[in-house]
């Protein structure tokens, strides 16, 4: 019997049915996207921020929905008469009981749960690409790192299963803690302790305390592994039976001591002795692979199967996928910003352009900062500039209302030909944007995921574009 069967179901999310059952559940599975195969699953209605899931019992049904739960009884005349309906209090609470449950039967599976201020998703696709080398496990897909996305990725893995890799992400104090009391992870992954969502967490010593808070539930025997280079979080190092620290400082125990690349292929160096392949650009992503290579050592995996799985590695959707549109090379990074992310990205836009004769710089406002946010926005032009002196900047173009003071640096600093600024992203201003880029150009595109960055890519060629999941390394 499967942890899915009707009586457990009903008691783990302690709910009612609306109706007797005609026939035994099939359930195997959750989900809560109508439009997707749902197939022998139980959809659960999730009010959104746009939607609401109870809309779209029928569409679930159609799908192929086995279960509906929900926390507001539906019209009966909606649905089929043999519709096996589950009333909830909540639904979204419903989830997280469901999903703390069933982690409970993953026995056998080593669960690794991944939190940071930048490089989640980007670290949970390296580590998979690893572990998947030799094991069968599970990963989140996209950026399932919140109490939907969590609860979900967990419903959704084997009982069999070597491995599930689960993403927690926080804007406000208190949410790790949620989450991870949920997934109970066998190995907790710090990727970074920067300045995000300070408009939630007030300081980056409260954000270290809310990644810091993984450790608190990590289950016997457990492993952190925690960047080196955040000193907030040596204060929690009581707080883990074991750690690997990673990272650039000297006492790190896995070290990043070179990187480079040959015959348009990555490398990063471990402690001066060991290299790997690495299919991602930057330096901060050959940080971020050092946790990946001690995850892959953790669960018995040798070097070469690691740098395999991080030579295949390839990037993910919007961040530093690279474009090849009308002459031009865009560097899409435009699926979420904070100050060192940006710094990040900079960094590596100008490594991988090295050759260009011109680049420009397409950037929008980094929200969520808080009081600090125009500090931050002026910071970041201080940096732009520096990067000019390194690979010089033909034209910046700022888009939102914060990055007037990005704008007001580099227009003291170059003059105002070199830069435009843009307080919303429309068709219209788009296109405006669009007129400074030339062909040939280099492009960097970044900024805070609601700023939709990535349409410019429509109006610098006028048709949608499919990103090349590759990205060439510099010599």
């Amino acid at each position: 019997m499967t942890f899915f069967y009707a009586k457990n179901l009903r008691r783990t999310t302690k709910g009612s049915w609306v109706r007797p059952l005609i026939a035994p559940l099939d359930v195997d599975g959750v989900g809560i996207d109508s439009r997707a195969d749902l197939t022998g699953k139980a959809f659960v209605a999730i009010h959104g921020e746009h939607h609401d899931g109870h809309d779209y019992l029928a569409e679930a049904i159609h799908a192929g929905a086995q279960l509906l739960i929900v926390d507001r009884e539906p019209s009966q005349e909606t649905l089929p008469p043999d519709t096996a309906v589950l009333l909830v209090d909540d639904t979204r609470t419903a989830l997280a009981r469901l999903a703390s449950a069933y982690r409970r039967t993953l026995i056998d599976t080593t669960v690794i749960a991944i939190t940071g201020s930048a490089g989640k998703t980007t670290t949970k696709h390296m580590v998979d690409a690893v572990l998947s080398t030799t094991l069968r496990g599970t990963a989140a897909p996209k950026s399932f790192n919140n109490d939907i996305g969590l609860p979900l990725t967990i419903l959704n893995a084997h009982v069999d299963d070597a491995y599930l890799i689960v993403e927690i992400g926080a804007n406000q104090l208190g949410e790790v803690n949620t989450l991870a009391a949920i997934a109970r992870p066998n190995i907790a992954v710090i990727t970074t302790v920067g300045r995000a969502h300070l408009e939630g967490f007030g300081t980056v010593e409260n954000v270290a305390k809310e990644k810091a808070a993984l450790l608190d539930h990590l289950q016997p025997n457990g492993l952190g592994i925690l960047n080196a280079d955040a000193p907030q979080l040596r204060n929690y190092r009581g707080r883990a039976q074991s750690i690997v620290w990673f990272g650039l400082a000297r006492d790190a125990d896995l070290r990043l001591t070179d990187r480079g690349a040959c015959d348009e292929t990555w490398w990063f160096e471990v402690n001066g002795e060991d290299r790997f392949g690495l299919g991602l650009p930057g330096a901060h992503n050959a940080v971020n692979a050092l946790a990946a290579v001690a995850v892959g050592r953790r669960l018995g995996l040798s070097d070469k199967q690691i740098d395999q799985g991080l030579a295949q590695c390839e990037p993910v959707a919007m961040r530093m996928t690279c474009h090849t549109l009308g002459g031009m090379t865009i560097y899409n990074d435009a699926y979420n910003a904070n100050p060192d992310s940006m710094i990040a990205a900079l960094d590596t836009f100008a490594e991988l352009t090295i050759d260009a004769d011109r680049r420009v710089v397409i950037l929008g406002d980094m929200l969520e900062l808080g009081a600090q946010a125009e500090a931050l926005h002026a910071e970041i032009g201080r940096y732009v500039i520096d990067v000019d002196r390194r690979a010089p900047i033909a034209h910046a173009v700022l888009i939102g209302s914060l990055s007037c003071a990005t704008a007001r640096v580099l227009t003291r600093a170059w003059g105002a030909d070199r830069v435009t600024h843009m307080d919303e992203l429309n068709d219209q201003t788009a296109a405006f944007a669009a007129q400074k880029v030339h062909p040939g150009d280099r492009v960097l595109l970044k900024g805070s995921r609601s700023m939709g960055l990535e349409r410019m890519l429509d109006a610098l060629t006028g048709a949608p574009t499919v990103a090349k999941a590759v990205v060439a390394a510099t010599p």
